[in-house]
């Protein structure tokens, strides 16, 4: 099945939708505009809608399959994902990074994983145990330290 992700005026992902391969096979073929217009000929635009561009599902073509909230970067030909925090910038493959490297140690212990995110206010990473103990990530020693310590 090929997929179609709807875009608004910004190139932001509205909603992403399933085509039948032999329509698209039959009116230019994949990637190609003539079947992203025919497309749009049986599934008509939301009220925001202003183009189809074809997206893949097991992202072989444009980086990444498209969710919504994505942006299509026309130049590049590719979908980027939202931005996850204001802090993080995109790399040069356009995916987000934040400013601190994401922990190398994930577990501790007899191989128990840390449950880790963002926190973008104090600008670090956050660990937690299977027991919700909370932990600091320390790049400079690449290390975990508990909180309050």
């Amino acid at each position: 099945m090929a997929h179609y992700a709807e875009l608004d005026i910004n190139n932001k992902v509205i909603r992403v939708l399933t085509a039948c391969n032999q329509d698209i096979a039959t009116h230019g073929g994949e990637l190609s505009e003539e079947a992203a217009n025919y497309f749009g000929t049986y599934t008509p635009f939301l009220e925001n809608g202003v183009k189809w561009v074809q997206t893949s599902y097991n992202n072989n073509f444009r980086k990444q399959y498209a969710g919504i909230g994505y942006t299509y970067d026309a130049n590049k030909d590719k979908f980027i994902e939202p931005q996850p925090f204001t802090s993080w910038s995109l790399d040069s493959n356009d995916d987000w990074q934040s400013p601190v490297a994401y922990p190398s140690i994930t577990t501790y212990g007899d191989n128990i994983t840390f449950s880790i995110s963002w926190n973008e206010v104090e600008q670090k990473w956050i660990g937690k145990d299977n027991e919700n103990n909370e932990f600091t990530w320390i790049p400079s020693s690449s290390s975990w330290l508990a909180t309050g310590q």
